[in-house]
Parts: structure tokens; sequence; C-alpha cells
């Protein structure tokens, strides 16, 4: 069971989608809201929204396809790797209206190059890294609207009927003999970034971990148990609690009859069991501490999703892409679901959600495989090994095509913002 190379019309295909996708989760935003505050967790949208466009005319157009820059100055605008972060909110950019078409030039032509009958591979591997960028993006698109109090965006196509409802609690636990398999992508896998490279072998202990991920309710009790006035529960002494004032999730607040959490603009009632979302690592592991469990390892967690199995399946359920029976992304429902929901999407450990609904904190930090190969795009890993903890198996708003057992994503612990959650393991006596 391997991963498939996609035809250049699904290619194409995806090009078009990305960037149109990129252009409906702003398309009702105005003109100040395009720009926001000056914040360390978000970028201008305007900016962003070029930036994406950038990054894939340098790649495929430029670098790959040999083709002149389409946009005067454009690297002096969007290169983030030269840009400082606050200095985005300062540029003089091109309008809004000139933006999309510029982001949509861009993909017209890329789609020119990868549907072209002697087009290269490394153009269409190139093409593929930026479809996947601006999958990225767009995701981050999702948790800015969010973090911002924006209202959560009409897209088009999607429907409630995709949403898989109310499913309710999955609790228990899956007890594994762990053993010896394979941790990381192999190399006849057509697509994979460099923070997954390459397999090594790698031994598991026995280890019981968490059908599904912590639920809202789970959480809720942590909380009202005084979970956040505890210093003994942090692993860091209470330094990121003192700093912070937390004393609940970010988007959390007591009510009358209960807790509400905000989705998007709007206050709705605490849902029991869908998983409790927008924490960070720290209150990730505080929750484990109170409730006598632990975050599971990375090499655990892609164990559990993968059976162990070799050849290794690219999803839990096997090699068929996800889809929003087998998995809660690409927005399907507009929010999480229950953690009950998608059983088609069950890994061979009997364990659900292990693609999509909420990205994962594990234990441990974000650092390079022992057999570490970089990408042509340098600054996708290396300069975050060791300051990050690794998360993995996607969320509700990652797009199906990204996500995959073996990917790894990073962020440092206490990204509150992003739409992270966490399983829990059985702390052996």
């Amino acid at each position: 069971m391997r991963f498939h190379s996609p035809e250049p019309e699904t290619l194409a295909h995806w090009v078009l989608d990305g960037c149109e996708r990129a252009i409906q989760l702003v398309a009702d935003l105005d003109d100040d809201q395009m720009v926001g505050p000056l914040l360390p967790t978000v970028n201008p949208l305007i900016w962003e929204i070029g930036h994406v466009a950038w990054f894939q005319e340098k790649f495929v157009l430029r670098d790959a396809g040999g083709r002149a820059p389409l946009l005067a100055h454009a690297d002096a605008l969007y290169d983030s790797g030269a840009i400082p972060h606050d200095t985005r909110w300062w540029l003089k950019l091109p309008s809004r209206e000139r933006t999309i078409a510029y982001m949509r030039e861009v993909a017209e032509q890329v789609v020119e190059e990868v549907t072209h009958p002697h087009a290269t591979d490394i153009v269409r591997h190139f093409a593929r890294y930026t479809v996947h960028h601006y999958d990225t993006h767009t995701e981050a698109f999702t948790y800015t609207r969010q973090n911002l109090g924006y209202p959560a965006p009409a897209l088009p196509g999607l429907t409630d009927a995709e949403s898989p409802g109310a499913a309710g609690a999955l609790p228990g636990d899956i007890r594994l003999d762990g053993g010896e398999f394979l941790l990381g992508a192999v190399r006849d896998d057509p697509f994979v970034y460099d923070n997954e490279k390459w397999g090594h072998r790698t031994k598991v202990a026995p280890f019981a971990i968490a059908r599904a991920p912590v639920t809202q309710e789970e959480f809720a009790a942590f909380v009202d148990d005084g979970g956040y006035e505890d210093p003994r529960l942090w692993s860091d002494s209470g330094e990121w609690l003192a700093a912070t004032g937390a004393r609940h999730p970010v988007y959390w607040r007591r009510a009358a009859n209960g807790w509400e959490r905000r989705h998007f603009d709007t206050w709705i009632a605490l849902e029991p069991h869908l998983p409790v979302h927008y924490v960070c690592w720290w209150e990730a592991d505080a929750y484990c501490r109170w409730a006598g469990r632990r975050l599971p390892g990375e090499a655990e967690w892609e164990f559990a999703a993968t059976g162990g199995l070799t050849p290794k399946p690219p999803y839990p359920w096997g090699d068929g892409e996800p889809d929003a029976k087998a998995a809660a992304t690409d927005w399907h429902g507009n929010g999480p679901a229950d953690v009950a929901a998608c059983p088609a999407g069950d890994s061979p450990t009997g364990c659900r959600h292990m693609i999509g609904n909420v990205w994962e904190w594990t234990a441990d930090d974000f650092r390079a495989y022992p057999n570490f190969e970089r990408d042509s795009y340098a600054e996708n890993s290396e300069q975050f090994f060791g300051s990050r903890k690794v998360l993995r198996g996607g969320s509700w708003a990652t797009r199906a095509r990204y996500v995959r057992t073996t990917m790894r994503n990073y962020f440092t612990p206490d990204r509150r913002d992003v739409l992270g959650g966490f399983r829990t393991c059985a702390v052996e006596r």
C-alpha cells in the first residue's frame, strides 16, 4: 500500500484549487481585516496571499521552468526568508485586486507547465510542493480568522451534509505490544518533506494509547478541578501560566449555564464530545499529569496509526484517499467532529481520528531523523530543529491531499492558536 503520484490533470486541478481556496478564505474580509493587527503568530492576510503565489512562481515557473518574473520586485515583497515578520505590515503591497490577479496568473501558468507533454519530474515535483505550501497557509488563514474573531467563511461546495454529525464519545485504550518498525518515509514515496527523511528502524516498547483524542468534556474537568492553578502539574513549574495568566483554553469562557467556546465570531455551548482544540503543548502536558497519563512519543503515535506494518500504509485505514467517512478534513462540517465519528478511518490498532479532526501534540521535540536529507527549500525544517514540539495527524481544516501517517507538523510549545489537540497514553506502573 503506497502513495501514488497524481496524474498531470489531477496536479493541474490541485494547483487551481489551492489558489481558489486561498482566495475564498479571504473573499469576505474588508481591507482593514486583510491587514489586521501586528501579532507574532499571524501575518497580514494581504501579504500572505501574495506570498503563496510568489512561492509558487519562484519554485515552479522561475527556478524549474526558467520563466521571467511576472511581478517586478516580488522578491522584495514576498520572500519570507528575507523579510522580517514585523516589516510585512509596512510594505507597499499591490492592491487586493492586483494580488488576486497575480495569484491566478501564476496558477494558470503552472498548469501550462505541469500539463505540457515534456514537463519534467522537477517541474511536477515543485508544483506539488507549492500546492502543499498553499495548503499549509490556507490552514493558517483558518486559524488566523479564529484568532482575530472574524466570521467563519462560507466556502462554496461544502454543505452540512458532509458533517459526520453527533457521534458521541469513544473512551478507552488500545493495548499494543510494540516492536521494531520503520519510523518515517521511504524512498519510493512520491512526495515527502525533508523532515520525514528517511525511514529508520525504531523499537517501540509495549504501551497503551487512547482510542480517541481528549474531549472538551474531559478537559473541562481538568479546568474545573483547578488544573490551571496548580503549578505542580506543569512541567515548567508554572512559568508559562505565570507569563500568560491563562486559566482555561484561550477561546473558552464561563457562562451562566457552563462553559462556552468561541467558534470564529460566535460563542456556543461547549460540545462535550468534540476533541479539545486550540490548546498548547504546555496545556496538553499538564492535563496528562493531572489525569495520571502522558503524551505519546512520536514513534508510538506513528506505530499506533500504522499498526507497525511493512509496507507502511499512507493512511491509518490503508491507501484509499481520505473522505468524510474516514476523516474530518477539508473543512467538512465547518469544524471538528465528535471523537466517535468517522469509524471508517480506524487504524489497524483500532485508534480513530489519527488523520484529521485535530493535530495531536506528541511528547517529542522536533529533531532531524538520523538520516535527514535537506530539501531544495532549506528553510522548511532545519532552522526549527530543537525549538519546537511535534504534532501529528492533521485537522478538520487540513486538506486531505496534504496529510499522511508519516507527516510531521511542528510548533513552539506555547502556540495555542493552532488547531492542536492531543490523545494520551497510560503511564506504566
